[in-house]
């Protein structure tokens, strides 16, 4: 997370809906050594649970105790020049939006992955506009069973709730609303969604 706290103004609700929308993050675990691996969740609405399932053969998934752990999600973000600002003497810099999820790793029973997987889905395909959702009944029983064998469930317990809003907020409103404008041209990802936002940024 960024030190400045100019960028972690956001309010919590705000760090927890944007880590919901995303639904995708980084896991990071220490055990003998760093252990990363990408994975979709979902988060409770108080932000206190984050649930998803592993594949058997991952690293983490082996893990039998309780561990230490991180979900960071990404959001939008793009290089900034400073000739964008049209004022003197500024540098250049990379805006973003980042949420780390913190807490406590816990391996689940086997028999709690078959509701995970289906309200996981069902979150998923509701979002979808103009679909009849997916669900578990277009499967064989046969071929469900076979594919609940090779993942795990797993939960995050999680303690604190970090974000960054890296928006260009200790710029002055003219400098960074120019600086924004100007977004679209540049290198980045979601560069029309990190301009809106460096032009309406969190308090």
């Amino acid at each position: 997370m960024h030190p400045n706290k100019i960028f972690r103004g956001a309010e919590q609700a705000a760090n927890i809906s944007f880590a919901q929308t995303r639904a995708f993050g980084t896991l990071c675990v220490t055990a003998d050594e760093v252990l990363l691996t990408h994975i979709p969740f979902l988060l409770s609405d108080d932000g206190k649970m984050a649930e998803f399932h592993l594949v058997r053969s991952n690293p983490i998934a082996r893990l039998k105790q309780v561990s230490q752990a991180v979900i960071a999600v990404t959001g939008p973000d793009g290089y900034v020049s400073p000739d964008w600002y049209g004022a003197d003497d500024q540098v250049p810099t990379w805006n973003y939006v980042a949420v780390h999820l913190r807490g406590r790793l816990v391996p689940l029973e086997q028999d709690a992955l078959h509701d995970i997987l289906v309200r996981q889905a069902a979150a998923y395909e509701a979002r979808i506009e103009g679909k009849a959702p997916w669900t578990f009944d277009k499967m064989s029983p046969e071929a469900v069973t076979k594919m609940e064998r090779m993942i795990v469930p797993m939960r995050l317990e999680v303690e604190t709730i970090d974000g960054t809003w890296k928006l260009g907020q200790n710029k002055d409103d003219p400098v960074r609303e120019a600086a924004a404008a100007q977004m679209h041209t540049g290198i980045g990802q979601e560069l029309a969604e990190i301009a809106k936002l460096m032009g309406e940024p969190p308090a």
